[in-house]
């Protein structure tokens, strides 16, 4: 887990220490400052191994670079869109009366909040970086991800929506460029939309992957060279001649991949290097026990990799233990 000196304080703070009297406001993050997160709505990974280098060369650069699985998971109770996005930002479960964060609908519900969903405080990685000083932007192709918005105000500097995927990336590509938040969560569907409308592992699903790919690799060479790291993953995959996702037990549906890339980041595999998770093969685990890596490890990845605590009360790996360095 990375400490810069600056964090100090910021981190005796998330995790409920007390501060020094004199300090009353805490430190600004300290570089490595940046941390974008994208998830990919709906990516089969047998999309990635059928497209290969040729057909989807910014995943498979990720892959031969960075730190990735292409067996992780979804959360346990739901494949769906939003519960598992808010999992990745919370480092929750969605069921609310097991320490998760409640969030089980899958439409646009003005006027809700994760706080209400629980029914009690629940803190993301929003809230988390702004308590430390930092700043962060939300960029997603669905207007129900204002859920976020309203759920972390203060936390959320920066929320962009069109459905136009790719004005989407270039409006994300270009805030990075003049200079990137502390966390960036990156949100794009082209690939969920084709499978439901003409099933998982279609044509025009697979050209959607490509297309998203491409999309993805100007993000990539954006950043390249900077101290940001990209963490990448899904909120379900897609199963092939499917229209719908729901299906929990089927494989196509809960693998997802997982891939983290960029600075401070070495070539790995991540259940070889990380020994305190198991690779599930085609199994879809429930929460006891050794875990695979799941979406919802996102939230205190990336705060790790800024040098911040967990998420508090998250119960998706709250010990960091993910290493990818």
């Amino acid at each position: 887990m990375r400490t810069p000196a600056a964090l100090v304080l910021a981190a005796a703070v998330l995790l409920g220490g007390a501060a020094p009297a004199h300090a009353i406001t805490p430190e600004p993050v300290a570089p490595p400052s940046s941390v974008v997160a994208i998830s990919v709505d709906g990516l089969n990974v047998e999309a990635v191994r059928q497209l290969g280098a040729a057909g989807a060369p910014t995943l498979h650069r990720m892959l031969d670079e960075g730190a990735g699985t292409l067996n992780a998971r979804t959360e346990l109770e739901q494949t769906v869109t939003l519960p598992n996005h808010t999992s990745m930002l919370t480092g929750r479960r969605i069921d609310a009366d097991a320490g998760g964060h409640g969030v089980t609908w899958d439409g646009d519900r003005p006027g809700t909040t994760v706080q209400g969903a629980a029914g009690h405080p629940v803190g993301s990685v929003f809230s988390a970086v702004h308590t430390a000083g930092g700043s962060a932007a939300l960029y997603t192709t669905k207007e129900k991800f204002e859920l976020y918005e309203r759920s972390w105000p203060a936390g959320v500097d920066t929320c962009r929506f069109t459905a136009n995927q790719r004005r989407l990336v270039r409006l994300a590509r270009a805030d990075l460029a003049d200079g990137a938040p502390t966390f960036t969560f990156l949100h794009v569907s082209l690939p969920d939309r084709a499978g439901h409308a003409y099933g998982g592992m279609s044509p025009q699903y697979l050209d959607a992957v490509r297309r998203t790919d491409k999309q993805l690799g100007t993000v990539l060479r954006a950043v390249a060279g900077h101290e940001v790291t990209v963490i990448l993953t899904a909120d379900h995959g897609f199963a092939t001649g499917a229209t719908d996702h729901s299906a929990k037990r089927n494989v196509e549906n809960y693998r997802i991949p997982f891939l983290v890339w960029g600075s401070g980041v070495a070539h790995s595999d991540l259940y070889a290097t990380n020994p305190t998770f198991r690779d599930p093969r085609g199994r879809r685990p429930a929460y006891a026990g050794k875990q695979p890596v799941r979406n919802g490890d996102v939230a205190n990845l990336a705060l790790d990799l800024l040098g911040l605590g967990p998420v508090r009360g998250s119960g998706i790996d709250p010990e960091q233990t993910l290493s990818v360095d």
